[in-house]
Parts: structure tokens; sequence; C-alpha cells
């Protein structure tokens, strides 16, 4: 039986095991049903609106560029998207399965994280649904790295989190160190963040224990394995200079400021449910005698979310962070819930949760989605709505401009695209337009090659750059503010691209 135990708050916390005593059963009904209710949700969601501008980058980059590396992620994401491409053109739904089974797994992990640190029946069902309001699962809707990368996060934490508490009652097994090394070549195949995550948890470890972490075989041999399954992602960026070290200028570039970075961060994990769970978690994680042996972990997450924000990076980071806190405070909150001041704020946090998470999935016409009132406060489906037209929108404006032209120009004129979500929504259905394939100079699509020396002409979508224009004779709007025809090139294209190139 679970032994009722005091924490530092001075409650009897009897849904909270501790070291050494028989864990609750795993809920399994209840949360197969949150975690069932996701995958159903994200699914309906999954053939609304079109194209995001990230997956129709990755979709071409997969289909038409595969390689072992790519300027801004490794190859993971590309290969997918052009797997699921090739399995099911033009179908949304199978090009985001992915994302959706990894927000289902990521439910329900979150759940056996609060397993793990004690929790009953209760936190472990409110601590998936407060996963599963969370951005970490609303982001799911678009098949990205950040929608794959915050489920490999929570296995690795769920996987050490274990190896702790059976460390801690003296029955270690450093298998689960090995499966996380397993999970983190995943993880590295899809962003390189990882990292910063296992330095954290080995750092916190040595100064809040359990100290034998760092000493473990299965630990180093697992991370050998990630390094391994790395080196040809490592060996295409060295072919190409390093590009990928250049993405922190670019992140940094974008960098809303410190109070936007923290508002984003924290309204990610969910502003009803999972925010208040994270709130009350990672203190309890940090503080607590009940969490002292997973003390570690908090302080690695913690750690790793400082990086972030000194690193000015992006907001949607801490997605990947939230699973362990949230678990903890549905623990705590779960403790105190024969207090009917308890249960009354829970009902009432939980109904103004569904409701906000309502309003952001993506599962209504888009006629109706439009009409949600703007905010700055949330993401809504009518965000997920304007995001997802865009890239059909630009395409059918471009064909439309392409052929237009004369027709003994056409032969000899390349399109050329300021960005690359303009160059992908050019490749995405080429097929069926009949344009050719889109160049640009900026990001990954550098990479993938100039246009051919026989291209005289331009179409160039977007602003063209005085350094471009000067290399041809006369320019010609065709698009107001969108497509510009540049004629007679005067540079060679091997000389012109490298000074074009952007990031």
């Amino acid at each position: 039986m679970t032994t009722a135990t005091a924490g530092s708050s001075g409650v009897a916390d009897p849904a909270v095991a501790e070291p050494g005593s028989a864990l609750p059963r795993i809920a399994w009904r209840p949360v197969l049903t949150v975690a069932g209710m996701v995958g159903l949700v994200l699914l309906i969601a999954s053939r609304n609106y079109g194209y995001f501008f990230d997956e129709a980058y990755f979709v071409v980059a997969g289909r038409d560029h595969l390689a072992w590396g790519y300027f801004d992620q490794p190859a993971l994401v590309p290969a997918l998207a052009a797997a699921m491409s090739h399995l099911a053109p033009d179908s949304l739904i199978v090009l985001r399965l992915p994302a959706t089974l990894a927000a289902v797994a990521g439910t329900v992990l979150t759940a056996v994280l609060a397993r793990e640190l004690g929790g009953a029946r209760g936190a472990q069902v409110l601590a998936s649904i407060g996963y599963a309001l969370s951005s970490a699962v609303i982001l799911c809707h678009w098949l990205a790295t950040y929608s794959l990368d915050p489920a490999f996060w929570t296995a690795i934490v769920w996987l050490v989190v274990r190896w702790a508490r059976l460390n801690a009652e003296g029955r270690p097994d450093d298998r689960l160190l090995f499966y996380a090394g397993l999970v983190t070549v995943f993880s590295l195949q899809t962003k390189f963040l990882v990292p910063a995550l296992w330095v954290a948890l080995v750092l916190c470890a040595l100064v809040f224990g359990p100290r034998r972490l760092a000493g473990r075989p299965a630990l180093w041999v697992g991370g050998a394995v990630a390094a391994v399954a790395t080196i040809p992602n490592l060996l295409w960026q060295n072919r190409n200079r390093w590009p990928y070290t250049h993405m922190s200028e670019v992140v940094a570039a974008e960098f809303p400021g410190v109070g936007r970075f923290l508002w984003d961060s924290a309204s990610g994990a969910g502003l009803a449910v999972g925010l208040p769970l994270l709130l009350i978690g990672l203190p309890m994680l940090l503080i607590s005698k009940r969490f002292r042996i997973y003390r570690f972990a908090g302080a690695a997450l913690t750690l790793v979310f400082l990086a972030y924000l000194a690193s000015s990076g992006r907001s949607y980071y801490a997605c990947g962070l939230y699973a362990l806190p949230i678990a903890a405070g549905a623990v705590v909150v779960a403790s105190l819930g024969r207090r009917v001041v308890i249960r009354g704020l829970v009902a009432v946090a939980l109904v103004i949760g569904l409701a906000m998470g309502a309003a952001a999935v993506p599962v209504y016409p888009r006629s109706w989605a439009e009409r949600i009132p703007d905010t700055t406060l949330m993401l809504t489906a009518k965000a997920f709505a304007q995001s997802d037209t865009m890239i059909g929108d630009l395409s059918d404006a471009v064909a439309a401009a392409y052929h237009e032209l004369p027709a003994e120009i056409r032969p000899h004129t390349a399109i050329v695209a300021e960005s690359y979500p303009f160059a992908a929504a050019v490749d995405l259905h080429r097929d069926s337009t009949g344009l050719p394939r889109a160049y640009s100079p900026h990001r990954a699509y550098y990479y993938f090659g100039a246009p051919p020396e026989s291209a005289t002409a331009v179409l160039y979508i977007g602003t063209p750059a005085p350094l471009l224009s000067a290399a041809f004779t006369s320019s010609q709007p065709i698009i107001p503010d969108l497509a510009t025809l540049l004629v007679d090139r005067t540079v060679p294209w091997d000389t012109l691209w490298p000074q074009l190139r952007e990031q």
C-alpha cells in the first residue's frame, strides 16, 4: 500500500509513494481515454486548412533534396515528411500523423511521470490533461521539429526519473539509461537541443544527487550510440562549413524580448491548467522532501530554460520542459483533492482550460475559425487558418504570373524567391502547376543550388535586393509588392549566388 507521508507543507499526502514503497497502478483506462481524445481531435484538425510553410519546406527538402543534414535542422523531419507525402500525396492527415502520435505519446508519458512521482489515478489523469492542453500538443497540428521533439524529451525525462526512483530503492535498472540514449538518437535527428538537457541532468545530479548517475556505464554507452548516429549529419555540416552554427544568430535576431519570451513560454504550458500545475510542481521539485530524489531533474529543467533565455532562444523550445513540472504539480494538487475548495478550483480550471483548448485546436471550417477574436494571449484556430492558407494562395499567384510571361522568355526564366517559405510554396505542387523548380539564397535553400547559367531572366518572388537588381539590365513589376521580372543577366550565377546568400 502507498504510505502517507508529510511533505514540506505539512499536509498528509496519501497519493505520494515514498521510495521503496509500491507505486500506484497506472490508470490506463482514463489516461488512454485522454490520449485517445488528443489523437482524435488532432486527426480531425489535420484535415485543415492547408500546408504550413514549414511543412511545405520539409516535404520539398525531403522529397527533392534528401540529405544527411540541412542548414537549420537534422534530417529526420524532412525524411518523415517525404515518406508521408510518398505514401499519401497531398494527404495532410497522413503527413501530420507522426506529430499526432508524438502528442499522444507525450500525453501518456506525462501521466506515467506522475505515477513515477507517486501520483495515483487522479494525479495521472490531471497530469495528462494538463499536458494535452499545452502547446506541446497544440503545435502537433503541424509536422515539424518542434512538434516531435517535446515527446522525445518527455521520454528521456521519464526514463531518467524512473532510474532515479529505482536507484533510491536500491535496485537501479541501468537499461533505462541506455534506452534514454536510444531516444536521444531520435531527438538529435530532430533538433540539436537535447545535449543541453543531458549536460544539465548530469551536472545537477552531481550537485543534488544521485551522483552515481554520471558514472553509470549504460549512460555513456547510450550516449555513444547517439553520437555515432549523428556522425553523418556532422559530416554534412563539416562539408558545408557548419551552417547550423549560424542558427543561433538567426534565432537571436527573431528574439521578441525577455518579457514576451517569458509570457509565451509560460502561456504555452496552458494558462488554465498546465501553467498552474507547473508553477506548483516546479518549486516542489526543487524544495519538497517528497520529491527530493528528483530534485536534480527539476533543477536541470530550470537550468535549460535559463539557458534558452540567456541565448535568446525561441519560446516553443520550452515545450520539452513541461511534462515533469506538470506531473509534479498534478501529484501535489491531487493529494489535496479531499478539500472542497481545491476540488472546486480544479473543476473551474478544467472547464476554462477545455474551453481555451477548444478555441485553439483548428477543427472548425475556415470561415468559423476566422471569426475567432484576435488575441495575443494564446494561439487560436484563427492563427492556424491564416497561416495554413498562405502557401496555397502564394503558389496560385506565382503560377499565374509565370504562365503570363511571354513564351519566348519562359524557357530562360528561373523562379528565385526571397525566402525559403516562398520557394517551398512554388516547389510543393509544381507538378500540377507546371512551374519549374524554385531557387532561393535563403537558409537551407541556398544549399539546394543556384539557377543554371541558361537562366538569363528571373521571376523574383519578394522584393529584389539592390545587388540582384544590379545584375540585370532591366526589371518589370509583374505583381506589385510580390513578383518582379528581371531580364538580361550580366553576372555569372556562380559569382552572384554566394553574394546573395542570406540567413
